[in-house]
């Protein structure tokens, strides 16, 4: 679990983890606040480092042990039993994969917009970030983790994992925040995503769409 002042957020979601995983590591980027006290009282193995996601879930997979790895943001929770599904979709044959997704929100943009979301992810066979991605871990040492990138590191992640497999979409949905739309707007966060994606792959490097993502906050 890659954090950055995520106090109340790892309070909240730690200790389902800590019930069925094996192992449950938490990767900090230099929190300020009593992010990693409450991870260590709780029961977790804190690694501390530079700020980056990709840098956090690489140096977390290196500590993690196990021959499966599961990512999970800290706004994400997991339903009851998500980690037997997991292991059950990869002794099934699934090289990774990661579940569907719906928002915290009663609003009912929100619904739609994570019925559109799991639309996307079937038809793509990627799963992001914030759907708890997982994977073998001999597979993630042969693709070399996440890559070094600013952004987007979890979209690439999911497009190389899929050429090495049919990936698992799993259910029941994890359920993620809705704090990103209310803090930047809906319309605002959509638009924002969108075009990100769009110079992504119209070519543009990860280095200059995150000074983007950065501008529009």
């Amino acid at each position: 679990m890659p954090v950055l002042n995520e106090e109340s957020a790892v309070a909240k979601i730690l200790p389902q983890l800590l019930d069925e995983a094996d192992r449950v590591i938490v990767c900090d980027g230099g929190s300020g606040d009593r992010t990693v006290e409450v991870a260590t009282e709780l029961g977790a193995k804190v690694v501390d480092g530079p700020p980056g996601r990709g840098h956090q879930l690489n140096r977390g997979a290196e500590v993690a042990g196990g021959d499966a790895l599961l990512f999970v943001h800290a706004d994400t929770a997991l339903p009851t039993g998500s980690i037997e599904r997991v292991r059950q979709a990869l002794r099934d044959g699934a090289p990774g994969g990661g579940f569907l997704i719906e928002w915290r929100s009663e609003r009912s943009i929100m619904r739609l917009g994570a019925r559109l979301t799991n639309l996307r992810t079937r038809l793509t066979c990627c799963p992001l970030g914030d759907q708890a991605q997982f994977c073998r871990r001999d597979l993630f040492e042969e693709m070399g983790g996440f890559a070094d990138w600013p952004i987007l590191e979890d979209l690439d992640f999911a497009r190389r994992l899929k050429r090495r497999g049919r990936v698992a979409l799993l259910e029941p949905p994890v359920t993620t925040s809705v704090r990103r739309y209310q803090k930047r707007g809906i319309t605002r966060t959509v638009a924002t995503n969108w075009l990100i994606w769009l110079l992504y792959f119209a070519g543009v490097s990860p280095e200059r769409l995150a000074r983007l993502y950065q501008d529009v906050r």
